[in-house]
């Protein structure tokens, strides 16, 4: 039997932390028969979730790294990536969404839209990934799915409906209202395997005739043939109103509202209906490449298996038998022994071991057709690198990769783990492109760089864990920038004379703060005063003055060099010399500008029970943070607030003892902004102390 594409699913299951990602995930597993037995996610049998394969990921009861597996529904294959919740691996849920096709967006059903949700569903936008919204934990007390597809619409603008209701709430919850079919679905037996099909209760008729209604008129938009009939009041058949849901869904004009517990067992069978039903297939989406050829002109790809092969690597894993590289098929096929070429480091290389993942397990494959997600073993490459065959030479578009905002020095305790550390650095380095580390040029320590203080605090765990590397950790370091508050000129003439030839090169200029980017150079010069050859040797001398002011040994952002003057000699000038002119210019200027120190400052969304209210805003006010917004929502409140990083760490402990456990925050950054003068005097005051120590 030939495969059929069109019956593949790449699917992927995001959402806030703690909404059931995981939980959902190992029932999928289990009804599509993948497992035999549940296990929990926070496992008291000792196992575990499938998909949390490290031990990390088993004691805190979250996701560190995305998994994949394939699963069989009903004739469908549907391959499937669980990705973190947590802020801090950004990294993981983005280059998840970049070979996906759909996802499923988990919400909880008492905590709603929360903030994590919204950087979720910011990702989803920017990578075009059509989504089923799922209402999650329907069984716990306080559920509230209809308040969930509101704030659905009100705070992710997003035209979500239901298409199914849930029959009693809380503790209560029995089974679901399918909204298409109208009928009432029960799920028995000891792990809900089989579904009853009824009669919608009496109770709820008028309910679901509402919702129907809603559903009908709001789907109406995307097919004619529906919308006559529903004007006309006539009857309309199930296939015409899956075929307007999944119209509209893969327009991401519309967003169907599923409810369930997936702790409970209930509603897990029709989501796997509904990824089969409303989600796209790979030939429904469009996905280009850069043809590295003609100047990296857009092509459309297409999934066929005769055109050539056009493959992504969009995740390494470094595990005991070497680089197992995650791979997407976007067109063409990959079979063993066929010659690819990596396209960013030039090099060719054959497939040797083909596997298909199955969170940590794998099972050998002879080949993966246009769509699928496979891995391959033993090729060296990065993450994001493109691999093509059959004479192509194609780059896919890059993930956005947001830069760390906080560093940590790390020191060896000895010897062994010196080399111990070199290697995990190495491979943690390759394997997450938002981790890391150098080493600092004035104090000789190793530096390590991350979105947050959980990321490091993993990796370290697991340095300690997996490499038997102790290692001691200094303060927290702030990724701090300094900035140019107003416009100064420079005009600097470099001379060396030691016998034969010298360097001359005179610079004359201005610098000003520049808002639009980090750094911009302006090419002024009239008349040939510094000839052309040497106005890039300029340029490359300001670019290396930004990268260390002098305030406190952090780069200069938002900056503009400009230069409109200066004077060369037929002998003694060249390259080197006006890049040392530029250097000394800049410097010159620099301390004239009045410059500034810049702080990342982070958006904080702080949650817990209303009660603390005033706990938390006291300490946000401690940390100089500036509140932006609070909602309260019955017993529950949420505050946004703009808090610079330095004053962040160690926050979730202080917050866990004002409000006894109860709430919880996540950040992300948001912005630069100005330290305050007290402040920016101890940095400085800092920095020349270490100045004179490390002479």
């Amino acid at each position: 039997m030939a495969f059929d594409i069109t019956r593949m699913r790449n699917i992927g299951i995001s959402a806030h932390i703690d909404s059931g990602k995981t939980t959902l995930s190992e029932r999928i597993l289990f009804y599509s028969n993948k497992i035999h037995a549940i296990h929990e996610v926070r496992g008291k049998d000792g196992v575990g979730a499938t998909m949390d394969h490290m031990e990390l990921e088993r004691e805190r009861g979250i996701t560190i790294q995305s998994a994949a597996t394939q699963v069989e529904w009903k004739d469908y294959t549907i391959n499937l990536i669980d990705t973190p919740g947590h802020v801090d691996f950004t990294i993981e849920v983005e280059r998840s969404l970049r070979v996906l096709d759909g996802a499923i967006l988990v919400l909880c059903a008492v905590g709603g839209v929360q903030s994590q949700s919204i950087t979720v569903d910011r990702q989803l936008k920017r990578y075009h990934v059509p989504r089923i919204a799922f209402v999650n934990k329907c069984d716990r007390t306080g559920a509230n799915p209809l308040k969930v597809k509101n704030q659905l619409r009100e705070k992710l603008g997003l035209n979500a409906v239901m298409i199914q209701l849930p029959i009693g709430l809380e503790d209560k919850i029995e089974g679901i209202v399918d909204l298409v079919t109208m009928q009432a679905v029960y799920f028995d037996g000891e792990a809900g395997t089989e579904l009853r099909y009824e009669a919608i209760p009496a109770h709820l008729k008028e309910d679901a005739e509402k919702h129907r209604e809603e559903l009908l008129d709001a789907v109406s938009m995307f097919s004619d043939e529906l919308a006559e009939k529903f004007l006309g009041g006539e009857a309309i058949e199930e296939e015409t109103l899956k075929q307007a849901i999944r119209r509209g869904t893969l327009e991401e004009k519309f967003v169907p509202v599923m409810v369930g517990s997936a702790y409970k067992n209930k509603g897990i069978q029709p989501l796997l209906d509904a990824v089969n039903n409303y989600l796209p297939n790979p030939t429904e989406v469009k996905n280009y490449a850069l043809d590295l050829d003609n100047d990296e002109e857009r092509r459309e790809l297409s999934c066929d298996e005769k055109n050539p092969t056009v493959a992504l690597g969009f995740k390494l894993e470094d595990g005991q038998y070497g680089q197992l590289t995650y791979v997407r098929i976007y067109q063409g096929s990959l079979k063993k022994g066929d010659e690819l070429t990596n396209t960013r480091a030039r090099k060719r290389f054959k497939v040797g071991r083909l596997v298909r993942m199955h969170s940590d397990d794998m099972e050998d494959i002879n080949e993966g057709a246009p769509g699928d997600i496979v891995a391959l073993f033993g090729i060296d490459c990065a993450s994001g690198d493109t691999f093509c065959g059959g004479g192509v030479n194609y780059a896919m578009t890059s993930m956005y990769v947001p830069d760390p905002v906080i560093s940590l020095a790390i020191t060896p305790k000895d010897k062994k783990s010196a080399d111990q550390m070199a290697k995990a650095l190495n491979r943690f380095t390759k394997e997450d492109p938002t981790f890391r580390t150098y080493v600092d040029p004035e104090s000789n320590q190793t530096i390590v760089q991350g979105m947050g203080e959980l990321h490091l605090e993993v990796y370290i765990e697991r340095m300690r864990r997996e490499y038997k590397s102790e290692v001691d950790t200094g303060m927290p370091q702030v990724a701090y920038r300094e900035a140019i508050t107003q416009r100064s000129e420079f005009n600097y003439t470099h001379k060396k004379q030691t016998g034969g030839s010298g360097q001359y090169g005179r610079v004359a200029g201005y610098m000003e703060p520049w808002a639009e980017g980090d750094y911009e150079f302006v090419d002024a010069i009239k008349g040939g005063a510094i000839p052309n050859e040497f106005i890039p040797s300029c340029d490359k001398g300001f670019k290396e003055a930004v990268k260390k002011g002098s305030l406190i040994g952090f780069p200069i952002v938002n900056i503009r060099c400009a230069i409109n003057d200066g004077q060369s000699h037929p002998v003694d000038s060249s390259d080197i010399a006006f890049q040392l002119a530029a250097i000394g210019a800049f410097r010159e200027a620099y301390g004239k500008a009045k410059p500034c120190i810049l702080e990342p400052i982070m958006k904080v969304s702080v949650e817990g029970p209303t009660e603390f209210q005033g706990n938390i805003f006291a300490s946000i006010n401690q940390r100089r943070g500036i509140i932006s917004s609070s909602t309260e929502d019955g017993i529950f409140s949420r505050i946004e607030a703009e808090v610079p990083l330095s004053e962040m760490f160690g926050y979730s402990t202080v917050l866990r003892s004002l409000t006894q456990g109860k709430a919880e925050f996540t950040m992300e950054f948001e912005k630069y902004g100005k330290v305050p003068a007290s402040i920016s005097e101890a940095l400085i005051k800092d920095f020349a102390e270490k100045k004179k120590a490390a002479r």
